[in-house]
């Protein structure tokens, strides 16, 4: 079925054994100072061992003040090769190809992540999120960056890379220049395109002449900006052509820069959103030409091969859920394949939150190669565990693999926990697939399941499990407000299930997640009014969702206290003010606790009681699935 999918491709002298790339992506995994470790190395062999046909790293960079995050690769000094030289023996043992991706930030980055220094920019307007003023760069310090990507580039072809890509994307310093929304300069490297252009003109020729005609050379750009007055379709039209004149032998068409208010947003919603623009620059250029973003499935991407839309195809993100894609698609095991649900709670969110490295919800493994061993265990153990949630199965599943005898118990009739309602607010749709992953998995492992069955302490004493992981997750907090009892008072959970209709006035208690994403849900009825009320002084920052809420015509109070539910209104507090807001159906959304009753009546029954994710403390399904993971390795 996927002939082309699996076919050879050529870029320049090197040929890739398919068509199937990990895009580069941060991950965060090494040193400080730009050196390799074995974790880096461990996870991208992972994909290597899957079959990616080529792998472009992380942007390593090209000067110790080139850096947009702390802990990302460099080849700015010889010391550094050693450990590169590793990491392209260690691919080299399989089919795989390695490219290596040369940058620098430029005005995205910040003192705390490039050695205490502004950072630089062709002119001096700052990044969106990282709201440092960046330094104008001299021309004799663009020269020296020109300098310092050609040794950049010599360093990674004597660590064996087999090619080098160069970034021209995401806003970064090249992009900037490239860009009329960043670049207000009036030398020769401002103002026209091809003084805009000047600098890669520059880099380009400074990596040939350093790699000399037999080393690849391809770039990755961004065919929008996604800003007012920044750079279009049409301009990366006329940019391709000219990049292939330069002598760049392939492109890796991406889109957008950091900044919220990136208009293209919305478009990341949708699968392989820059396919079209990959199209229409494949019209008019002769060297291979690879789309990104969001291709997820083999049949789209050996849809788009077979029909001349693509040669290449990135599949950055596919590849953190299942390394192993490749492999499972070319042996035909479709439902065996992890699947990237968009929840960007372990890349993006991994890289900008309290973790700063990349994971992975539906493959909590991920950047953990390096340590997790899935070899049977020696001393096998029966094994409980109470609760179908995300968290429960994830142990169940990895238990199950390491040799251990699992049963789950669940006390509904269906597994997956809060990960079932979590597919129903717009958005959400894709997290089924995982839901249906872990379930097959389940199956898949004769994993003992035990549906409508409550594990107890009688259960416990009478077939005595080695080890009972409790994953019970949470229960809703309901706070002792007057008219909270009332029949039109209803569960968020129960309200996205269908479990319960709703009226035509809704007011839903609670900014939180859970809480917009029903709001979200109800205002995309079309069938009244929704109303949000919130005790602090914001709601969950999420863009897309608080967008969706804007279109809808949500009403959203901050600062805003329930005090009383009425038959047919609610009665809250803005301050020293009362006010009423009517409602047929009040929805609650005031999060989760811990609902961990069994490892207390355990205490005395198994010595091996291990309690996780919501049961513990209450989190989101990366926490849950992470625990899982970790909870069952240790056993």
């Amino acid at each position: 079925m996927y002939k082309n999918l699996f076919s050879p491709m050529r870029i320049g002298n090197c040929e890739i054994p398919n068509r199937l790339v990990v895009t580069a992506m941060v991950t965060n995994y090494c040193t400080e100072d730009g050196f390799v470790t074995d974790r880096f190395i461990k996870y991208h062999e992972e994909k290597a061992k899957g079959g990616w046909g080529l792998i472009i790293t992380e942007d390593y960079a090209v000067n110790e003040m080139a850096k947009g995050y702390s802990h990302i690769p460099g080849l700015y000094k010889d010391e550094q090769i050693e450990g590169s030289k590793k990491l392209t023996d260690a691919i080299h043992k399989y089919e795989s190809k390695i490219f290596c991706q040369i940058y620098h930030p430029g005005r995205q980055s910040n003192q705390f992540v490039n050695g205490g220094k502004q950072p630089v920019a062709p002119s001096a307007i700052p990044c969106p999120w990282l709201k440092e003023i960046p330094r104008e760069l001299t021309v004799e310090e663009i020269l020296q960056i020109v300098e310092d990507f050609g040794d950049c580039a010599l360093r990674a072809k004597k660590s064996g890379f087999d090619g080098v890509e160069v970034h021209l994307a995401h806003g970064y310093l090249l992009a900037e220049f490239m860009s009329p929304h960043t670049n207000k300069r009036v030398d020769e490297y401002g103002g026209c395109f091809s003084n805009r252009l000047r600098i890669v003109k520059e880099v380009y020729e400074n990596v040939r002449s350093k790699v000399g005609d037999d080393f690849p050379i391809i770039c990755r750009f961004s065919s929008r900006d996604g800003f007012m007055g920044g750079r279009t379709l049409m301009d990366s039209i006329e940019l391709a052509q000219y990049l292939e004149a330069l002598g760049f032998q392939a492109l890796d068409i991406s889109q957008g820069m950091y900044g919220d208010y990136n208009n293209l947003d919305n478009d990341t919603l949708r699968h392989g959103f820059t396919v079209l623009d990959a199209d229409e620059i494949k019209q008019v250029v002769n060297i291979p030409v690879m789309p990104t973003n969001r291709i997820t499935t083999a049949g789209l991407a050996e849809a788009l091969i077979s029909g001349g839309k693509a040669d290449l195809i990135g599949m950055g993100r596919t590849s953190l859920a299942d390394p192993h894609f490749p492999n499972k698609v070319k042996k035909g095991k479709l439902s065996s394949v992890r699947h990237c649900i968009n929840c960007n709670l372990g890349c993006f969110g991994g890289i900008l939150g309290p973790r700063g490295h990349v994971t992975c919800l539906v493959n909590p493994s991920v950047g953990r190669e390096y340590e997790l061993d899935f070899s049977k265990s020696n001393d096998p153990k029966k094994v409980f565990i109470a609760g179908g949630g995300p968290g429960g199965l994830q142990a169940a599943v990895t238990a199950a693999q390491k040799g251990h005898h699992v049963t789950v118990f669940e006390k509904k009739s269906q597994l997956g926990g809060q990960l079932l309602s979590a597919a129903y607010p717009p958005t959400k749709g894709e997290v089924a697939q995982f839901t249906a992953w872990l379930i097959q998995e389940v199956k898949n492992l004769n994993i003992a399941l035990r549906l409508n069955t409550i594990l107890t302490k009688e259960l416990v004493d009478s077939e005595k499990p080695d080890v009972v992981i409790v994953a019970t997750g949470g229960s809703p907090i309901i706070p002792p407000i007057k008219g909270i009892t009332k029949p039109h008072v209803v569960l968020a959970e129960d309200v996205l299930l269908g479990k319960v209709s709703t009226g035509n006035k809704v007011v839903v208690c609670g900014g939180g997640e859970v809480g917009i994403e029903t709001a979200a849900f109800e205002a995309t009825k079309e069938n009244g009014s929704v109303t949000v009320i919130e005790m602090m002084d914001h709601t969950h920052k999420n863009l897309r969702l608080n967008q969706l809420l804007d279109m809808y015509g949500v009403t959203v109070n901050i600062n805003t206290k329930l005090s009383e539910i009425a038959d047919s209104h609610v009665i809250v507090e803005q301050g020293p003010f009362k006010r009423v807001i009517e409602a047929d159906t009040v929805i609650l959304a005031f999060g989760y606790k811990p609902l961990n009753i069994l490892a207390d009546e355990l205490k005395d029954t198994c010595q091996d009681v291990r309690v996780i994710a919501g049961a513990n403390k209450t989190g989101n399904a990366l926490d849950a699935t992470i625990e899982g993971l970790d909870v069952a390795m240790s056993l």
